[in-house]
C-alpha cells in the first residue's frame, strides 16, 4: 500500500513538473519571440504606437506570466494559493477577449478611412480572423477550463492547449524578423493618415503550426504515463490543428469580410 501510495505521489509530482516546464516554454517563446519587433525596439524608443497596443501586450504576457506561476504554485503543493489566484486567471481572460476586440476594430477601422490604399481594408479585414479566431478559440478552452475546475486533469489541459494555440504570433515575428526583405525607406502612410498594414493571412499559418509541436509532445508524455493521449489533446487538439490550416479560406470569405467589417465599426 505505501509503495503503491510512493508511486502515484511520484507521478503526480513528474506531472506538475511537466506542466510547469511547458508553461515556463510557453513564456519563453512568448518573451523571445516579441523581442526583436517589440522589447528591444521599445527599449531603445523606437516603438512607436497607440497605448492600447501597450495594454494589448501586458495584457496578453500577464496572461502567460500567470499561467506560468499557477502550474509553479501547483508543483509546489501550494494548491489553496492556485486556487486564489485563479481569480485573476478569469479577470486576465476576460480583459483578453476585450483588447484583443479593440485591436482589431481600430485597426480595421484605420484600414477603412478614405484615401488609404485600394485593398487594404480588405487584406486588413482578411488578417483580423488570424487574432478573432484565435482569441475565440482560446476563450472557449478557458470557459471549458472553467467549467472543469474540479477536474484537474482536464482543466490543466485545457489551459496547457489555450496557451499553446496562442504562440503562433511570438513565432510569426521571428520569421517576420529573419525573412522579411531588408532594405529601402520605410512604409510612409498616406498624408494626414495612420500606417496601417497587414500580411497575407498564409504567413501566419506556419509559424501556428510550429508551435503546435509543443501539443505533440504534451501527447507523447500522455502515451508515456497514461498509456494514451488525453480526449482534451485528441479532440480540442484536432480543432486546433483545423483553425491553424483553414485560416486562409475563412479570412477570405465573404461572412468573415462582413463581421470583420462590423467590428471595425466599433471603433467608428
Amino acid at each position: 500500500m505505501t509503495e503503491a501510495a510512493l508511486r502515484t505521489g511520484a507521478k503526480a509530482n513528474a506531472s506538475h513538473q511537466f506542466y510547469f516546464a511547458m508553461a515556463l516554454t510557453c513564456l519563453a517563446i512568448a518573451v523571445l519571440g516579441f523581442m526583436p519587433t517589440y522589447f528591444l525596439p521599445m527599449a531603445q524608443g523606437r516603438f512607436k504606437a497607440e497605448p492600447l497596443v501597450h495594454i494589448h501586450g501586458l495584457v496578453l504576457f500577464s496572461w502567460m506570466a500567470l499561467f506560468c506561476t499557477q502550474t509553479w504554485l501547483v508543483a509546489q503543493g501550494k494548491t489553496v494559493a492556485h486556487r486564489t489566484w485563479g481569480m485573476l486567471g478569469v479577470a486576465i481572460a476576460t480583459a483578453m477577449v476585450f483588447v484583443v476586440t479593440a485591436v482589431v476594430s481600430l485597426r480595421v477601422a484605420q484600414a477603412s478611412l478614405p484615401g488609404q490604399p485600394e485593398g487594404l481594408a480588405h487584406q486588413v479585414r482578411a488578417f483580423a480572423w488570424v487574432s478573432m479566431g484565435g482569441i475565440g478559440f482560446f476563450a472557449m478552452l478557458f470557459v471549458l477550463a472553467i467549467v472543469n475546475i474540479r477536474r484537474p486533469e482536464t482543466h490543466k489541459r485545457l489551459l496547457l492547449l489555450a496557451t499553446i494555440s496562442m504562440l503562433g504570433a511570438p513565432i510569426a515575428r521571428w520569421f517576420l524578423t529573419f525573412l522579411a526583405p531588408h532594405g529601402g525607406p520605410p512604409p510612409t502612410p498616406p498624408p494626414g493618415l495612420p500606417l496601417v498594414g497587414a500580411p497575407p493571412v498564409f504567413v501566419a499559418v506556419p509559424p501556428a503550426l510550429l508551435g503546435d509541436l509543443l501539443l505533440f509532445l504534451a501527447m507523447w508524455v500522455d502515451w508515456r504515463t497514461r498509456g494514451r493521449p488525453h480526449p482534451v489533446y485528441l479532440i480540442g487538439g484536432a480543432a486546433m490543428l483545423v483553425l491553424h490550416l483553414t485560416q486562409v479560406p475563412a479570412a477570405e470569405s465573404p461572412a468573415w469580410q462582413a463581421i470583420a467589417a462590423a467590428i471595425g465599426r466599433i471603433a467608428g
